[in-house]
């Protein structure tokens, strides 16, 4: 029964010294297994790259093409609502006899609207009209004949109260279809006063601001699909055309990803003819959740498309990624095998040999051991079996030669890299010489042409909300008050994000009145003329303002300072490189964020110089100018593309310069290219991570054993020998501690 006991007492403790799963085993079982993935890895991905794949670059251009076209057709439908809204807010109750007043106020103002008028909803009533006759019945609810005659005074329009008139149309925007086919955007917006009246105005709804050019067709479509706008050759009674129409419209009501364009937007692929294909792109002008957009709610969506010529060549990368595959699983056998011969067998042979001594099997020498570390170890431990047969300690048993573990892990780590690092800085590389779609060069031309008109536009009708401003500020004959004025300035700075400042100057330069941020109109200098001006070509920031006279104000002037993070939002879009917005002197005034800007620096690049003042020479030209720029082992799509088309900034000489390097683009070469250099990614991390992690785990300690055996060996009783693993390494240590009490002990000592 007692023998019975001891039995397992000493199986008990046998399993104790065992090592768990750790050492030298996980780490070099992990990176046999990650250089087998990262082979199959490269053999999957480095296969041949259909030429076809073009086409992605293509199509993917496109996509942005139409978000680009979309996000410019909701800001300026968007820009016409406030406009009427901010006008009708104006319009107070004071004034509210005279709606011929604000029909001339509005004229002054804003130009782009076909007719307006005033309506009085309760009688039908029209009090006021200007320009082209206005489908009032869609307002009102019912049929005229004399609603909306250009200059009509008093004429009747029907009455929401008719039976036969439907319920008056709900006030903010609404598209209607006229019967000559073209389709106008009413604005209704209602008046204060101590009557109800209705502003009403009438629009064109335009195709966004793209050049499109023979080859390219734009169509502006609503939520059922039907064509409101078009550009460009005849698409309507294409089968493909009709399926990007009816794709855009159901995806139109889809939430958007975050930090990606407000609507859906995708890209579709038409049929061929020949070697010829159609290259379709669609956006939704839709809203974010939680966004405030009165033109995202009409369900109004972009579709652009351009004929594209294939190249059925393809690029070839199959054998060299076979080749490279077989290539790591042989590296791969080579250094399992390295690993488990100089590492983890001599390791397990070690435990196995101290474990011995430790139960006093002291009747055959420790076996030899190659390598520095392990044959440390073993000469300490056969000076160790001998002292506990009671020799005296000696330093005659240390050994110092032979190649280290270190060593061998520093052998393998280069092995690996050898064939990584080729991978990730050296082979497959595209260059500078990759064949570029001519349609890529004209879509970066198309892009930056409507990025330049977005930012135009938006700098114009920001003079046109501050010229509104002054016709408030100067409405009445008498001198308005200080107080008054800061309301209407703070309320304008509250509704328009683009100001960071809005203020009232005098003929002298003296502000008067005050909103925002400080002013910096120069003291003592009068007010510009009517326009937008920048104020200053250094300094931290760029200062740029929109100046408006008050009509009889004697000399004064609005002043609407714009933001200059306004400035970075309308040069910010996706898939369009870089881009810069430069002044006449080609010193950058905003840039995209995702790589910033230091203002009035010069452009990072000659032959963008040479763009810019290329594009600058053609001023009536209603388009920007591209390259395909080839530079040493480089290549980018430049473009350049100037204001045109005059108002308050004609006088500014500002353009908007992009570039795009091409490897940037979905081309076969560049995708055959980053996939070689995900392949020697994937085996850097794959030997870095598990050869880190056995030098942490394993051969460190291996390295601190070892001088502690000797150490032991050489005659030191007092230091104790903790484990700082349970390994392979910990359970030699612990045994190291069992003989050293054997030898600690009087009854040891000789």
């Amino acid at each position: 029964m007692s023998a019975s006991r001891g039995s397992r007492r000493r199986r008990t403790r046998r399993r104790a010294d065992m090592p768990l799963l750790g050492g030298a085993r996980p780490p070099i079982a992990a990176l046999l297994a990650l250089l087998l993935a990262v082979a199959g890895t490269t053999a999957l991905v480095l296969g041949d790259r259909d030429r076809a794949l073009v086409d992605r670059a293509v199509l993917t251009s496109q996509q942005h093409v139409a978000e680009d076209g979309a996000l410019s057709l909701r800001a300026s439908l968007d820009e016409s609502v406030t406009d009427i809204e901010r006008a009708a807010a104006q319009f107070d109750g004071d004034r509210a006899g005279a709606p011929d007043a604000l029909m001339d106020q509005l004229g002054k103002v804003y130009g782009k609207w076909r007719g307006t008028a005033v309506v009085d909803p309760g009688s039908g009533t029209l009090l006021a009209a200007r320009g082209e006759n206005i489908p009032l019945a869609t307002v009102l609810g019912g049929k005229s004949d004399k609603a909306g005659q250009p200059g009509a005074r008093n004429a009747k329009a029907p009455k929401a109260k008719d039976p036969e008139a439907g319920a008056p149309a709900p006030l903010g925007p609404q598209l209607v279809r006229l019967p000559s086919g073209e389709t106008r955007m009413l604005v209704v917006a209602a008046l204060r006063g101590e009557r109800p009246r209705l502003l009403v105005a009438s629009g064109t709804l335009n195709v966004p601001g793209i050049s499109s050019g023979e080859d390219r067709s734009l169509l502006v479509v609503d939520s059922a699909g039907t064509v409101l706008a078009s550009d460009g050759p005849s698409v309507a009674r294409k089968a493909w055309a009709k399926s990007a129409r009816k794709k855009a419209a159901a995806e139109s009501a889809k939430t958007p990803e975050p930090g990606g364009h407000p609507g859906a937007s995708g890209h579709l692929m038409g049929t061929g003819r020949g070697d010829t294909r159609m290259a379709v792109g669609y956006a939704a002008a839709g809203r974010v959740p939680g966004e405030t957009s009165p033109a995202g709610g009409l369900g109004l969506s972009v579709v652009t498309s351009v004929e594209i010529t294939e190249d059925p060549s393809a690029v070839r990368t199959q054998a060299f990624g076979l080749v490279a595959a077989g290539v790591l699983l042989v590296l791969a056998l080579i250094v399992g095998w390295v690993l488990l011969t100089t590492v983890q067998r001599p390791l397990l042979q070690l435990y196995l040999e101290s474990r011995r001594l430790a139960r006093g099997e002291l009747d055959r020498p420790v076996r030899r051991f190659k390598g520095r570390e392990p044959a440390r170890v073993g000469a300490a431990l056969e000076s160790l079996r001998r002292q506990l047969l009671g020799e005296r300690p000696t330093r005659s048993g240390r050994a110092r030669g032979g190649f280290g573990t270190r060593g061998s892990v520093i052998v393998c780590a280069v092995v690996l890299l050898a064939w990584a690092a080729p991978l990730l800085l050296l082979v497959n590389r595209a260059g500078g010489t990759v064949a570029v779609p001519q349609q890529l060069v004209e879509d970066q031309r198309r892009r930056t042409d409507t990025a330049s008109d977005r930012v135009r536009k938006a700098l114009n009708e920001g003079w046109a909300d501050v010229a509104s401003v002054a016709q408030v500020i100067g409405a009445d004959d008498r001198e308005a008050s200080e107080a008054a004025d800061r309301a209407v300035l703070e309320k304008t700075l509250r509704e328009h994000g683009r100001y960071r400042a809005v203020y009232v100057v005098d003929g002298a330069g003296k502000v008067l009145a005050h909103a925002g941020a400080a002013a910096h109109h120069p003291a003592g200098k009068a007010p510009h003329d009517d326009s937008v001006v920048q104020l200053n070509t250094s300094g931290k920031e760029p200062l740029i303002a929109a100046y408006a006279a008050v009509p009889g104000g004697k000399g004064r002037a609005v002043v609407g300072e714009y933001d200059p993070q306004f400035l970075v939002s309308m040069v910010t879009r996706p898939g369009l490189g870089q881009v810069w917005l430069i002044d006449k002197g080609h010193r950058i005034v905003a840039a995209d964020r995702a790589h910033g800007f230091r203002a009035f620096t010069k452009l990072p690049s000659g032959h963008l110089d040479d763009l810019a003042v290329t594009a600058a020479k053609h001023p009536g030209k209603t388009s920007g100018t591209a390259v395909l720029h080839r530079g040493k082992g480089t290549s980018d799509l430049a473009a350049a593309a100037p204001f045109t088309g005059g108002g308050a900034v004609k006088d500014l000489g500002w353009q908007v310069v992009s570039s795009q390097p091409t490897s940037w683009l979905e081309l076969p070469e560049y995708r055959a290219q980053r996939r070689t250099m995900l392949a020697g990614l994937l085996g850097v991390t794959a030997a870095v991570a598990c050869l880190g992690w056995l030098h942490i785990i394993v051969i460190r300690p291996l390295l601190g054993l070892a001088d502690q055996a000797e150490a032991l060996a050489g005659g030191d009783r007092r230091t104790v020998l903790f484990p700082q693993h349970h390994d392979e390494t910990g359970a030699v240590v612990r045994n190291l501690e069992l003989i050293r009490q054997q030898l600690a002990r009087p009854s040891g000592r000789t």
